[in-house]
């Protein structure tokens, strides 16, 4: 039994570590409006059209040492970093979540929520498409447990509601638009009281983190705000159930 748990998980990192692949060519080609679906994977020095072999993930990186085959220049550990992280990640849904559908959108999602971490630190711009694409797997979510709907319905306006009115009042200097579109996203996919919980963590997260990086690195007070609501989420998809069942143990 063991080891065809152990087997099944090295199976669903495999599966991680493609998709991750994936994810790679979204943080690459969306911030440069490349067509990621015809465009044939290239390097991104020479120009060479990339063999098979040289696109297995995290393998690949590894056996050519960081260079490419063609030209030798550097490969960015970028590539090998998030294979291994999306790999990883799924582990750790199916781990928490068991074997089930919502792991499978969770673990999408994950992917996703990767590829908007990465282009919104660096451009501070979280594409339309990536949020789209939770929306829809928020959509199947629902349609999974329809008896539930007005959990994800409440969860889809209840927090981006409130970042809107933020955004209104600030006149789009407190928050972002599309940390608005992904809140009402994720909160499409995991339901009020998750999404809730997602904000509160994606708040103390980007806090600590943006403040000490001010104090270190002398970093401005703007900040991009989708990678800590990311963490947010994901820690929801994890932890959520838990974690709500003790905060409201404090209470009551």
């Amino acid at each position: 039994m063991l080891a065809e748990m152990i087997l099944l998980y090295i199976i669903i990192f495999i599966y991680g570590i493609v998709i991750g692949s994936f994810a790679n060519v979204l943080i690459c080609r969306l911030p440069e409006h490349e067509n990621i679906v015809t465009e044939h994977s290239h390097c991104t020095s020479c120009g060479h059209r990339l063999k098979w072999y040289d696109l297995v993930p995290l393998f690949s990186w590894m056996f050519l040492r960081g260079q490419c085959r063609y030209c030798k220049a550097r490969i960015s550990a970028q590539y090998p970093v998030i294979e291994a992280v999306n790999g990883f990640g799924y582990v750790l849904i199916f781990i928490f979540n068991g074997l089930n559908l919502s792991s499978i959108l969770y673990a999408l999602c994950f992917s996703v929520l990767t590829a908007i971490t990465v282009i919104d630190w660096r451009t501070y711009e979280i594409p339309a498409g990536l949020n789209i694409t939770i929306l829809i797997l928020g959509a199947v979510h629902l349609s999974l447990d329809y008896g539930n709907f007005s959990y994800y319905l409440i969860g889809m306006v209840s927090v981006s509601g409130f970042l809107l009115i933020l955004y209104i009042v600030t006149g789009g200097r407190g928050i972002g638009g599309g940390d608005i579109k992904l809140m009402a996203s994720a909160g499409l996919l995991l339901g009020w009281k998750h999404i809730i919980l997602a904000l509160v963590i994606g708040c103390i997260a980007g806090s600590v983190v943006h403040l000490t990086l001010m104090k270190i690195r002398k970093k401005g007070r703007v900040l991009a705000f989708g990678p800590y609501l990311s963490t947010g989420i994901f820690t929801a998809m994890l932890f959520g159930d838990k974690l709500i069942d003790w905060y409201i143990g404090l209470l009551f």
